[in-house]
């Protein structure tokens, strides 16, 4: 069997412009997923998108496992909203819309979901090269996760797996799980959050 890797949505976000932190719910969600990965076998590592609220989640999952941090900036989250000198709230949403309808749009703040999917795709890549066996924490973005879903299922399959996640987004601090296999990846669980049930105010 290859490189696990388990792909960690970063938790419930501050709703601010450019690169908020997490919120109180959000600092909870990520020590519920270090408890939730405590126990795998085999971690090798973190690798973090550079974004904070990114950041923010990592840090109890390294303290939980007692590996390594890294950061990639190829894990960042498709696009993000730098605040309304740059456009309104309303353009990027209409923008984020436009990216996740047609995947070679480029949208005026990050990358088409095409280029966002390619670069993620490329670390996941990178890593299993290295690594022939063990797990590795990937902690990123819900747009970005979703793009490389779809390259590797397809929409058709993506949606009938997780019928939400296309438009809605993967949920704050949900888990996903990928296996390398021969010739590309074998997803194994979709935006998994059983184990936030004990989560304030999630039901």
């Amino acid at each position: 069997m290859g490189l696990r890797v388990v792909i960690v949505q970063h938790g419930d976000k501050e709703r601010l412009p450019g690169d908020p932190g997490l919120t109180a719910l959000g600092r909870e969600q990520a020590t519920l997923v270090a408890e939730r990965l405590r126990p795998i076998d085999a971690p090798i590592g973190v690798w973090t998108s550079p974004m904070r609220r990114a950041r923010e989640t990592a840090k109890p999952i390294v303290q939980a496992l007692g590996v390594p941090l890294a950061t990639d900036a190829r894990l960042r989250e498709r696009m993000n909203w730098s605040g309304p000198d740059a456009e309104t709230i309303e353009a990027f949403l209409e923008d984020w819309r436009a990216a996740t309808t047609d995947r070679s749009h480029e949208p005026r703040s990050g990358d088409s979901s095409h280029a966002a999917a390619a670069r993620f795709l490329a670390v996941l890549d990178e890593l299993a090269t290295a690594h022939d066996e063990g797990t590795a924490i990937v902690v990123a973005h819900g747009g970005v996760t979703t793009d490389a879903l779809r390259d590797l299922l397809g929409d058709e399959e993506l949606r009938s797996r997780h019928p939400t996640v296309v438009e809605d987004g993967v949920p704050s601090g949900a888990l996903t799980t990928l296996t390398a296999i021969e010739g590309g990846w074998q997803v194994d669980a979709i935006a998994v959050t059983s184990h936030l049930d004990a989560a304030s105010g999630h039901h």
